[in-house]
């Protein structure tokens, strides 16, 4: 039950103030005079006072809501090193066994492990805390604790900013003495030409010590395919490490600083630079026979590649349409075909020959050039034939012949089919997956014509009409060929019966024919994701080895791969070390290697871990809350990570400093909801009225004595 008591008067309040100020004057001057019954004309005045007031007694029936205190435990990755996990355990069970003991207090629990959302990163414990206030009424709240090493990313620039009125008290984890090492990259590429260098610029960066520190540390530089490096660093001083590009594709780089004695982790010892090498412009010979509506099909395609310099060779009359004319001046600029099939052939990635025929334009000696060059050179040649592959002037009666992986019957079928990826093809990664190709009948347009041939070698992966080799690949030796027996490709691209996937195909291919590494047949891939590895196998075979695991540590194991589709197989698995993988196995073109860096998913978590009161002293002194370590440093400080030292806990209600030494406190808010409520008049009715006329009856009754 609660009393308080009420005013409704039967008058202004300024007329009744003026009355009870006259009525003071009025009992001053009595009392200078001297007169007679003084102390009950002021008493009767009083009561006439009070009377106008009208004074309620309020009896209130309310019912107590208690206090909550939410305390925030940080699980990030740095709260969880050199026993911090025990110390933050003992610590929770401390404050349970005080927060439990304090009536009415309600405890809210709140766990900020690492972030699982994209783009966020580091201990942002006020965010979770946000969260859970979200439902609390900010009158009930106590106040806040946090449990954490110090080392928080989102700490508010004021206490207004917090968006509630109460004491935030942070409980340290860790020890004051503490020392790290870590190295801190300045400068890395993300790109560079294959065969060329990049600097890589980093530094030795140290907490915990002076920053003065020049005691020489020991870097181990690892390079794919090379010996590991040692490299002498000063702490705080820049270091150039150059990084060097021998493929395509991801290169890594891998920076590992020695151990010190005392250190807190070593898990940010080690940095990996990762960056894609990238050849330089590919250059593309297009040989084009009789002008036909598909050549420019070949020529928008190589022309929208920037990263493609092509040459384009044209026939626009054939010899045999003579005139007298001599050949060198059918064009307005002699073109240097012995430059370019003789001495220049091996500067190029790849020869297209789209609906060629042999009609004495090139010499047999540059036929057989090509053939070396794709044979002994590792060239790489397209052939896209037409009906010109079936009749005399084929170019299979030219010396490329042994390099072609299939011959013509000399049949031409021309009716409308459509092409299919076969069992092959599906595989493949120059066919898997084209848009269209998912479906019982293919979501593509038709073509019309079509070489029938024998193929000899190689992998057949679409077919075309009558179910014979459309598109056939094959390793020749060094190089590559592909051979495309129909000429009506252009039709997709100009969108008959809704066209099809020209582009995706004929890109494929060509980069296939110049050896994209994520284009091979037989590949193996590694990805991490902290300390999370995934480990890729495509291959034609229809089943795969097991993959060899080569730990950071030296430690080997074996891994099996799950089927996850269509020549393909995937696994991911739980690495115990950061550092550099190796995995390793066997193909039929070889052994297959991959690397991947396991690590710290968040580097900026692992940018500084040692515990700090620094970050938020500021915040936690303006509302009024304290910093307590409770893990003591120096000679004396306990081994046992239970061992912790928390500070009793007290409930102030009208305190503005809520924290001392060995102490911290919380606000009693007090609220309540009221539940019933019962008004009783104090100065109405006839006893009121009686207690008023007998105290002037006896002030008169005085003064008349």
């Amino acid at each position: 039950m609660n009393w308080s008591i009420d005013f409704a008067p039967m008058l202004p309040w300024p007329l009744i103030l003026a009355g009870a100020l006259l009525s003071v004057l009025l009992v001053g001057l009595l009392v200078l005079r001297r007169s007679r019954g003084t102390a009950l004309r002021a008493m009767a005045l009083a009561a006439l006072i009070l009377a106008l007031t009208n004074p309620t007694l309020r009896q209130e029936e309310r019912e107590n809501l208690g206090n909550i205190a939410v305390v925030v435990m940080d699980e990030s990755t740095s709260n969880a090193l050199a026993g911090r996990p025990e110390q933050a355990r003992a610590i929770r069970a401390d404050l349970e066994a005080k927060l439990g003991r304090i009536p009415g207090l309600q405890v809210r629990w709140v766990t900020a492990s690492r972030p699982d959302r994209e783009g966020v990163s580091g201990t942002n414990l006020f965010e979770e805390l946000n969260r859970a206030l979200a439902n609390t009424p900010p009158d009930r709240l106590a106040g806040v604790v946090m449990v954490t090493d110090g080392q928080v990313h989102d700490v508010p620039k004021n206490a207004a900013a917090l968006g509630f009125d109460a004491p935030v008290h942070t409980l340290l984890t860790g020890r004051p003495d503490e020392f790290d090492r870590r190295i801190e990259v300045l400068v890395a590429p993300k790109y560079a030409i294959v065969g060329q260098s990049r600097d890589v610029e980093l530094a030795v960066r140290e907490t915990g010590r002076p920053q003065d520190s020049r005691e020489p540390v020991t870097l181990r530089v690892r390079r794919e395919g090379r010996a590991d490096e040692i490299r002498r660093a000063e702490i705080g001083r820049r270091l150039t490490i150059p990084m060097h590009f021998p493929h395509a594709g991801q290169n890594i780089l891998e920076v590992e600083l020695e151990p010190a004695p005392g250190e807190l982790t070593p898990a940010n010892n080690r940095v990996v630079i990762a960056a894609e090498g990238v050849r330089e412009n590919l250059r593309v010979l297009l040989v084009s026979g009789e002008p036909h509506a598909g050549e420019r099909t070949w020529r928008n395609l190589l022309k929208s590649d920037a990263a493609v310099d092509l040459v384009h060779f044209t026939i626009l009359r054939p010899p045999e349409k003579q005139d007298g004319t001599p050949i060198n001046q059918l064009s307005l600029i002699a073109f240097p075909t012995r430059e370019l099939f003789s001495q220049k052939i091996k500067d190029f990635d790849l020869i297209i020959f789209d609906r060629y025929q042999h009609r004495g334009i090139l010499q047999l000696l540059y036929y057989d050039n090509i053939a070396r060059y794709v044979e002994a050179h590792g060239g790489a040649l397209l052939v896209a034939a037409g009906d010109d592959y079936a009749g005399q002037t084929s170019l299979v009666r030219t010396p490329l012949a042994p390099v072609l992986p299939a011959t013509p019957t000399g049949r031409v079928m021309e009716q409308p089919f459509k092409a299919r990826l076969t069992e092959e093809g599906v595989k493949h990664p120059v066919t898997r997956g084209l848009p269209g190709a998912d479906q019982k009948e293919p979501a593509w347009g038709s073509w019309f014509r079509q070489v029938d041939v024998r193929p000899e070698r190689g992998r057949i992966v679409m077919s075309g009409a009558e179910e014979k080799p459309l598109l056939v690949l094959d390793r020749k030796g060094k190089g590559r060929v592909a051979l495309l027996t129909s000429d009506h490709a252009w039709l997709w691209a100009r969108g008959f019966e809704g066209g099809g996937p020209h582009t995706d195909l004929l890109r494929r291919l060509s980069h296939w024919l110049m050896k994209e590494p994520d284009l091979e047949e037989e590949r193996l891939t590694a990805s991490a994701r902290g300390l999370k590895l995934t480990i890729e196998r495509r291959s034609m075979e229809p089943a795969v080895p097991a993959v060899s695991v080569l730990a950071p540590t030296g430690e080997a194991s074996e891994l099996t791969l799950d089927a996850a589709g269509p020549g393909l197989w995937r696994s991911t698995i739980d690495v115990r070390e950061p550092g550099l993988y190796k995995m390793q196995t066997a193909a039929p073109t070889g052994m297959l290697t991959a690397l991947a860096h396991a690590g710290i998913e968040d580097p900026r978590e692992m940018s500084e871990v040692t515990a700090t009161d620094q970050k938020m002293r500021p915040l936690t002194e303006s509302t009024g809350g304290g910093m307590f370590w409770t893990r003591g440093g120096g000679l004396f400080a306990s081994s046992d990570p239970a061992a912790v030292d928390v500070p009793r806990i007290t409930m102030l209600s009208s305190a503005r400093v809520l924290a001392g030494s060995g102490w911290m406190g919380l606000k009693d808010r007090e609220a309540y909801v009221t539940r019933g409520v019962k008004l009783t008049p104090m100065f109405t009715g006839l006893i009121a009225l009686s207690a008023l006329l007998f105290l002037i009856a006896m002030a008169w009754w005085r003064e008349g004595r």
